[in-house]
């Protein structure tokens, strides 16, 4: 324990002398140009005066706004159990659950993630998670690459898929030498590709008929858009994020994604798999079944890199799927589409046409300026949406809006 030992002034001088750079350890910081005297800063406070401080600072923020943004990131009633429960010491943890023998209750919330997954996206399998929806749409790409053998190098990207996943998948896909084309209508002929990509409903909200192709077919769809909508059952590998699914927003994270292939894929499938099985005694056990990363086999035979899942996040959009049930995931489906279509008919109504034809809780709208547009809700205590271009704006309502708000952001436009 030797070298746990905090250094004495015999071994910082021993260290100091060694680099041959200064004789204090005050002199290492000579070079940064801020210096501590120069930040001004305040006497020191105590832990009430503190609080009181950036309670106060806290006040200056605005945070009581009508919210109507979406695009990847949603406002969704979160229960407050969720957060009590997951944050009990058997879940909330610094060690992340890499080896089999970890904890049969993580064990098994993992194993009812993934059941619940394979479920709502129609799938046959589902893995432990992914890190994020961008990354899992990445993955998927490189997945389908090696179902191919790596014959084919080329992949078909909707230029309706988030603009931030794709950026991502640029990334991982320029290091792999794949290339992309992006398409706004699939096209027949698209059998020399490795995978088809696209998102449903897409970016702009858009619920359009998932066409057979002749390739692997990877679909990133919204998790509660499957609460009432029909899953992408003929697609091979359906990807997305948990983030609708008890994840409060968070600025943008963390999230989880998600991950589920038919069968014949499963091998194929970047992360981890938790099993079901019995032990020596006939009981009901868990275990990681199938770990294709490098830290567990050899780096040329592993399916990725991806080092974890996320464990705690996938516990949370675990215990949301369980506390509201088959019923009250539909009825939160039906609240937040009921609620869009009313919005949209109503700015309709006032001349802003909406350019989404059949959607679930998202859709564009056209606007003589979007800035002036969404600068003016602001001002009036209203998130209006997303800026999409000088004239567009893509608008979303949940379960959190209300009747109210939809009115409010009528007489405010």
């Amino acid at each position: 324990m030797k070298n746990f030992i905090a250094h004495n002034d015999k071994i910082r001088n021993e260290m100091l002398e060694t680099i041959s750079y200064a004789s204090t350890v005050e002199d290492l910081f000579t070079q940064i140009p801020i210096k501590m005297k120069e930040l001004q800063l305040n006497n020191p406070l105590s832990e009430l005066e503190s609080q009181r401080f950036f309670k106060t600072l806290a006040s200056k923020n605005k945070t009581k706004y009508s919210y109507f943004m979406g695009g990847g990131i949603y406002n969704k009633f979160i229960p407050a159990c969720i957060d009590y429960i997951a944050k009990r010491f058997e879940f909330l943890t610094a060690y992340t659950p890499y080896q089999p023998e970890i904890s049969q209750g993580t064990l098994q919330v993992i194993y009812e993630f993934q059941t619940m997954i394979s479920r709502i996206t129609g799938m046959d399998i589902a893995n432990a998670s992914m890190y994020d929806a961008a990354s899992a749409c990445a993955e998927a790409v490189l997945m389908s690459y090696r179902i191919n053998k790596g014959k084919k190098n080329k992949a078909l990207i909707s230029n309706k898929l988030n603009p931030e996943y794709i950026e991502v998948i640029k990334t991982y896909l320029w290091a792999e030498n794949i290339e992309i084309e992006f398409f706004d209508d699939i096209p027949n002929n698209n059998s020399d590709y490795c995978c088809v990509l696209l998102q449903y409903p897409d970016y702009y909200g858009e619920i359009e008929e998932i066409k057979s192709i002749d390739t692997i077919l990877i679909v990133c769809t919204n998790l509660s858009a499957l609460s009432i909508i029909t899953p992408p059952t003929n697609a091979d590998i359906v990807i997305g994020d948990v983030q609708p699914l008890g994840i409060p927003m968070s600025y943008g994270g963390p999230h989880a994604g998600y991950m589920a292939c038919k069968q014949q894929y499963m091998r194929q499938l970047p992360g981890r798999l938790v099993g079901r099985t019995v032990d020596k005694d006939g009981a009901q056990a868990f275990t990681l079944t199938i770990q294709t990363r490098e830290q567990h086999i050899k780096r040329e035979k592993a399916t990725s890199n991806i080092c974890s899942n996320q464990s705690l996040i996938a516990l949370m959009a675990t215990l949301y799927l369980t506390l509201l049930g088959e019923k009250g995931f539909k009825q939160t489906g039906i609240l937040s589409a009921n609620l869009a279509h009313a919005l949209s008919k109503m700015l309709n109504g006032k001349g802003i046409k909406t350019l989404s034809k059949n959607f679930f809780n998202e859709f564009l709208i056209q606007v003589d300026d979007s800035d002036k547009f969404l600068s003016n809700l602001k001002n009036k205590g209203i998130l209006g949406g997303i800026k999409i271009d000088e004239n567009k704006v893509l608008v979303c309502t949940t379960e959190m809006n209300t009747e109210e708000e939809i009115v409010n952001y009528i007489e405010a436009v």
